[in-house]
């Protein structure tokens, strides 16, 4: 389950976003329109690990991120953020978390899908949301592998399993892994 809460974020999500674009050669400029996003659950219940595809340059991209309560040794972070509710926030490329990493790999072999969404309001109330994200696996993943996630959703990566995400607006693999070879 991943709680979300009715909160003030400063700076916001768009401007992490952008933080991120335009630190991949891939990135293109220009405004962000979020169309759909999808989180995976933390086990350790920690880590904030949500995936955004985003409209941008005529470009429909992938933009994971993490969002941690304290630095993570050794990754440069994308940028922080004041939650009103949980206080500063360190926000990562998901593809550097190993939390993340961990929670896509699970996907890709079928453990899980995404989480489901609880909005935790200001005035104590607690309503579940809807999920704008399906994902799907195809093929079969190898016990041991390399995660590849895919930036813009035209050039997808491949792999011997695939993690395809649908929202309204279209579907594309996010995320792949193949089996590791000696």
């Amino acid at each position: 389950m991943a709680i979300i809460y009715e909160a003030t974020l400063s700076p916001g999500k768009d401007d992490m976003i952008r933080r991120r674009l335009d630190e991949v050669p891939w990135g293109p400029t220009g405004d962000v329109e979020r169309l759909a996003a999808f989180r995976f659950d933390d086990p350790a219940g920690a880590v904030g690990i949500e995936a955004h595809i985003v409209a941008c340059g005529g470009r429909t991209l992938h933009v994971p991120l993490t969002y941690r309560g304290a630095p993570l040794d050794g990754v440069t972070a994308v940028g922080t953020m004041e939650h009103s509710v949980l206080g500063r926030r360190w926000v990562y490329a998901a593809g550097d978390d190993p939390v993340a990493v961990a929670a896509y790999l699970r996907a890709l072999r079928g453990e899980h899908g995404p989480a489901d969404l609880e909005l935790h309001r200001g005035d104590g109330g607690v309503e579940a949301l809807p999920t704008s994200v399906t994902l799907s696996v195809r093929g079969t993943a190898p016990t041991d592998g390399a995660l590849r996630l895919t930036g813009d959703l035209a050039d997808p990566v491949t792999g011997d399993a695939e993690l395809v995400a649908e929202w309204s607006a279209g579907s594309a693999v996010v995320a792949a892994i193949d089996a590791t070879t000696p």
